[in-house]
């Protein structure tokens, strides 16, 4: 799934690293007063929920409103925000104690109960929220989840607040990582006020937060909305006073509105990556980023269940004239499951099923039986994808013989909705960003029934993918982790639930009235921006 920041391409912190804690940021050194001056217009896709256990596509609005516990940093490494310390002898129990003084934007103090009530409100599984399966490694989680029936407690049993400002989190299994799935991407530990709870439904138009902003007024559906800056922050204090983010059901619209200078950051659409260059010139801004762009499947369906036909679909993409035609030679192909600059990715792993080879696979998929019917591709419309997969069709129908075209979706919503309810018609968007610093959470997220993100490839799921990833959580080193991690995307790519199309880079247009766009993940920090 595309999203707007994505945790840093780096090594995973070992044990030792993080068990002796990391230098802080949120160390309250600030300025006194939240925000420098001036304010900018921030133009995003509509968001799905403001609340951070429940958004998926609201992450540069939900992640200026609250701080997390740690966060990396443009070098990838790990250091405390909220956290005073995030602490383990041995990877399973974990004691996280917090920095003195922090309060919500209402007045309420941050306590370990602030945390707690939030994870397990967030895990319940009656309450259906969507980030709910980044808190699956806490003991517990299962029976707030049980396979059928109604849970019978509300509560994970790994969880325990010990003093005024501690808790302790107990995992299923020890894993190293933990701490770095504690920073900013992973919005489903974030903590919560108790005013939140007495009427969940008007939090999420107007949260309460402990970050560097604070929410000015609600937002309303296909409306725009401005954050302040919060001078009651203890972190590093945000640079400018008011951000506007302005939805965009078109984001060519939202292109046009950067040009025109009245918005003035804009994620770059796909359909203009050839032509921003001559737009923007030194205002187009490209990032190394930790993501991978795929086709996903409807694995329920019979015409897609042979791994050979999703071979040959793959085989009949040239991704390389794709990259020139449509990215303008910004990405690069996809031959691996995780990026590049991910530690202990190994390019090439994907073998000739991630080359172009019509003729192969015109004899994969007669091995397969042929297709019966028409190919879809379905995408969700609105987000300048129009003729990347227009590309995409063009090239199976040719390759593959068999009659393809491309379909969008009303907008983002629709299209998720078509995954989540298994009414896609035929191979889809699929992106992943990294949430955190680690192949752990690609190969997590995509390739377990609980990795937050099992619509995304068709509810694929392996015994012995999760099997290598419990063994990669429990490795004593970063090297012995990769070669599970090796393994894994082995077993993975014997299966070929998804095809690996691009590993991509993350690139930002902006008005003349940026002064400038600091960026960590591969994406812009909010609170960093700097407007002249």
């Amino acid at each position: 799934m595309r999203r707007r920041t994505i945790a840093a391409v780096a090594a995973a912190a070992t044990l030792a690293l993080v068990a002796t804690g990391c230098s802080a940021t949120g160390n309250g050194n600030g300025d006194a007063q939240g925000g420098s001056g001036g304010s900018l217009v921030y133009a995003t896709g509509e968001p799905d929920h403001l609340t951070p256990g429940r958004q998926t596509v609201a992450f540069t609005q939900t992640m200026s409103l609250f701080a997390p516990l740690t966060e990396t940093d443009a070098k990838g490494e790990l250091h405390d925000v909220a956290a005073k310390s995030v602490e383990s002898s041995d990877a399973t129990t974990w004691t996280i104690t917090l920095r003195d003084g922090w309060t919500f934007q209402n007045g309420e103090a941050v306590t370990p109960e602030s945390y707690v009530k939030a994870w397990n409100h967030t895990a319940y599984g009656p309450n259906a929220w969507e980030n709910s399966g980044q808190l699956a490694a806490i003991v517990g989680y299962s029976d707030l989840n049980p396979a059928s029936g109604t849970p019978k407690t509300k509560e994970m049993s790994g969880l325990k607040v010990t003093g005024k400002d501690t808790f302790t989190v107990t995992l299923t299994h020890a894993d190293s990582q933990f701490p770095l799935q504690l920073s900013q991407a992973q919005t489903a530990f974030y903590p919560m006020p108790e005013a939140a709870y007495s009427d969940l439904k008007a939090y999420d138009a107007k949260p309460i937060g402990n970050g560097p902003y604070e929410m000015t007024e609600k937002w309303t559906a296909n409306q725009p909305f401005t954050v302040r800056a919060w001078s009651g922050y203890e972190g590093t204090k945000a640079k400018t006073e008011d951000v506007t983010f302005k939805s965009y059901a078109d984001m060519n619209t939202a292109y046009t509105d950067v040009l025109a200078g009245n918005a003035d950051v804009l994620f770059l659409p796909t359909d203009k990556m050839t032509s921003a260059s001559g737009d923007f010139g030194d205002r187009l801004h490209s990032f190394d980023a930790p993501g991978i762009d795929y086709l996903g499947f409807p694995l329920w369906d019979e015409r897609y269940a042979d791994p050979d036909v999703r071979r040959a679909i793959s085989m009949s993409i040239n991704r390389k004239q794709v990259n020139q035609a449509i990215y303008g030679g910004l990405y690069e192909p996809a031959t691996a499951l995780t990026p590049p600059g991910m530690s202990g990715t190994q390019e090439g792993i994907c073998g000739e099923a991630c080359e172009f080879s019509p003729s192969k696979a015109k004899a994969l998929l007669a091995k397969a039986g042929g297709f019966d019917g028409s190919i879809t591709l379905v995408y969700p419309g609105g987000n300048g994808l129009d003729s990347l997969y227009q590309a995409y069709a063009n090239q199976i129908r040719q390759n593959l013989g068999v009659d393809t075209e491309a379909k969008a979706t009303t907008d983002w919503a629709s299209y998720y909705s078509e995954l989540t309810d298994k009414k896609i018609e035929g191979p889809h968007f699929g992106h992943w960003g990294a949430l955190y610093a680690s192949q752990q959470n690609t190969l997590r997220a995509l390739f377990t029934s609980a990795g937050g993100c099992a619509p995304c490839t068709g509810y694929y799921q392996s015994d012995e993918v999760d099997s290598l990833l419990a063994k990669a959580d429990s490795a004593g080193s970063q090297d012995e982790a990769n070669e599970y991690y090796a393994q894994t995307q082995e077993a993975v790519l014997r299966d070929f639930p998804v095809v690996p199309t691009f590993f991509d880079k993350y690139s930002y247009i902006v008005s003349d009235k940026i002064a400038s766009l600091p960026a960590v993940d591969g994406s812009p920090v909010v609170q960093a921006i700097t407007v002249q």
